[in-house]
């Protein structure tokens, strides 16, 4: 089925046929810009909008993205959604996964179409459960409708997916379903190749309503009759679309306005259409996908540089640990000797303290200063009455000192009569304390201590 802005009746013999071919520059009336290229083979798969967004130009209508692949839906009169690749084929294979949509006078189509309007067409009707129609044309000639055939599927072609694929070259044309090829069309039977298509060529999908009002009854009938749009939505699904360009290059040129395939060139260079496309549909691969993609060799470099890596981080590691360990030990030995040395003068200052507690007198001080530095005591001072020992020796109970005791009546400083001290009134004695407990101040240092 071809799509043109020229409406033609048929013969009654034939089903009608409706042209909405349109074209942005006919290259056989103009010059026109070169064609850019694909350059390449790539599976496009239809479960996402980027897909359509990057590779093709949505011409009319809307799609959505499910389970199923892409969505072309009919909701009500006038819609037709339509895609149309961004880039061209000079010669190749289409390969499209799709399920038709039902629907009375619904067509789900498959289409390549060149500028000069060259064409090759699937087409499926939504009231037929079990054909597919195979159709071309060249050059947009519609002189004859003599050249679709409609070829069996195995199963329904609604309600199934099934593989619709086209081989092109400039030789013969051949249409397959699911991988079986069911019609050959060589390029001297196209009327001596005249109507045979042979320029570079866009892929189009899409679905529109034969069976409207607005059409003649004709394009009615070969669609299969009015269409009911209260019974829809209609849908017309694909999963995928497997194109190869079998020419390399940048773009199509057209050398002259012959509209052979001879006049066409294919300009050298990277095809910007396959960069854009690659560039948009590359996966983003996680760090392992990318290193399982290494080669070998690279990955025992990395391996390699990784056990070095590794080895220096440990080595790194145990030494600032053993450097962290001996400045602990430093720490811990510094800390250890304060707590000694605190804890050592702790002890002498409490040894201290003893010695010097004990009547007041500093033992260690005078030991070396004779009897007088002692206060005339030869051991430590012993509360009267005591019996304690100082020093290893004995020392006599002290009397009780009345309240009128003179410096006479106070014992020897020496406990050996024999020292020269006994008895004798010319030895100066010890100085006299008050009998109050105060200490006399009699102006001269001979008769006591002055008062404080």
């Amino acid at each position: 089925m071809r799509f043109s802005t020229l409406l033609f009746a048929a013969s009654v013999l034939v089903a009608p046929t409706v042209a909405q071919t349109w074209t942005d520059c006919n290259p056989l009336n103009a010059t026109c810009p070169d064609n850019p290229a694909l350059g390449m083979h790539h599976n496009f798969v239809f479960n996402k909008s980027s897909t359509v967004t990057n590779s093709f130009n949505i011409t009319a209508g809307k799609l959505e993205y499910g389970n199923n692949g892409a969505e072309f839906t009919i909701n009500k009169r006038k819609d037709s959604p339509t895609i149309q690749s961004k880039f061209y084929i000079f010669f190749g294979s289409v390969s499209v996964v799709m399920k038709a949509a039902t629907g009375q006078g619904i067509i789900s189509s498959i289409v390549l179409q060149s500028e000069d309007l060259d064409e090759v067409d699937w087409e499926f009707m939504g009231g037929n459960a079990t054909h597919a129609e195979t159709n071309y044309f060249g050059k947009g000639n519609t002189t004859s409708f003599d050249r679709a055939v409609y070829y069996p599927v195995d199963t329904d072609v609604r309600e199934n997916f099934h593989n619709y694929t086209v081989d092109w070259t400039a030789e013969r044309l051949i249409w397959m379903i699911d991988g079986k090829i069911v019609r050959t069309l060589p390029f001297a039977e196209a009327n001596k190749g005249h109507n045979y298509p042979q320029t570079p060529v866009t892929v189009r999908l899409g679905i529109w309503s034969g069976g409207d009002t607005s059409f003649p009854q004709g394009t009615i009938d070969w669609a299969g009759g009015l269409t009911d749009f209260s019974k829809g939505p209609y849908t017309m699904y694909v999963k995928s679309a497997d194109v190869k360009d079998y020419s390399t290059g940048s773009a199509y040129h057209w050398g002259d306005r012959s509209g052979s395939w001879q006049s066409i060139k294919a300009l050298a260079g990277n095809s910007t259409a396959a960069e854009k496309i690659l560039k948009a549909e590359e996966p983003t691969l996680s760090i392992a996908e990318k290193f399982q993609a290494l080669p070998q060799t690279t990955k025992m470099g990395i391996y390699i540089g990784s056990g070095s890596a590794a080895a220096l981080l440990l080595a790194a590691f145990l030494f600032v640990c053993i450097r962290q360990r001996r400045a602990g030990r430093k720490e811990r030995d510094a800390y250890n000797a304060k707590v000694e040395k605190e804890r050592q003068d702790a002890y002498t200052y409490q040894v201290e303290l003893r010695e010097k507690g004990m009547g007041g007198w500093d033992n260690r001080e005078f030991a070396n200063q004779g009897d007088d530095a002692l206060g005339g005591w030869g051991g430590s001072h012993v509360v009267a009455g005591s019996s304690t020992r100082a020093r290893g020796n004995d020392v006599p109970t002290l009397p009780e000192i009345s309240g009128n005791t003179g410096a006479n009546d106070f014992p020897l400083r020496s406990p050996n009569p024999a020292s020269g001290y006994a008895g004798s009134n010319n030895i100066p004695r010890s100085p006299s304390f008050a009998h109050n407990g105060e200490i006399q101040s009699t102006g001269s240092t001979r008769g006591g201590y002055h008062k404080f």
